[in-house]
């Protein structure tokens, strides 16, 4: 027997408790952007997930405050249309999560949380050295669903560290490479290193 819960009568809060709690594990992007001054912020979602490749494209959902006014991450990807996607492995998790502390516009995170950066090579925000995966991308389109703003990125250039994925087949070693995902709010995390497998149908 299943309970039965009404998403559609109570959007908002309840809406994310459970549904930030069943649809897991979530990967989570680590997005760095940048205001017209040139100062960078840098913010995790797990309300993400890469959605196509023809073209290549991510999908990510970043919030307004409390008060309406958009986020920083938002705010620049409307501004300016740039930003560097990153995905963490568990060295680099606790330093993940510190950018989502609440710090004033214009504030850089990686530098509160310790990350090193570089220039990316076609968009303005940095790369962070320190993550196995950064993906430059621009701006596609920006779609408001009721209180929800889907941005769409379109991937130009990935950086992945050195092992991750063979050069020549573009194939990932996930010996190599563990991501952490997202389970629950507002402390729940999983590391990607326990894993199983399937054949497909006709293998």
């Amino acid at each position: 027997m299943s309970l039965r819960f009404d998403l559609a009568a109570n959007a908002g809060g309840r809406a994310y408790r459970l549904l930030a709690g069943l649809v897991v594990p979530r990967p989570i992007a680590l997005v760095t952007t940048v205001d017209a001054a040139g100062r960078v912020n840098a913010a995790p979602f797990s309300f993400f997930n890469v959605m196509g490749v023809e073209p290549p494209i991510a999908v990510l959902a970043p919030a307004d405050r409390d008060d309406g006014t958009p986020k920083d991450t938002a705010a620049n990807l409307m501004a300016n249309g740039e930003c560097v996607i990153h995905l963490c492995d568990e060295p680099v998790a606790a330093r993940m999560v510190e950018c989502s502390r609440a710090l004033p516009p214009g504030e850089d995170e990686t530098r509160r949380a310790g990350f090193a950066v570089r220039p990316s090579e076609i968009v303005r925000p940095p790369v962070i050295v320190d993550c196995p995966v950064a993906l430059e991308g621009r701006v596609l389109d920006v779609r408001r669903y009721g209180e929800n703003r889907l941005v769409v990125v379109e991937l130009l250039l990935a950086h992945v560290r050195e092992g991750v994925a063979d050069p020549a087949t573009w194939k990932v070693d996930h010996s190599a490479y563990a991501p952490v995902g997202r389970l629950n709010s507002p402390d729940g995390y999983l590391r990607t290193t326990d894993r199983f497998r399937i054949a497909p149908p006709g293998a």
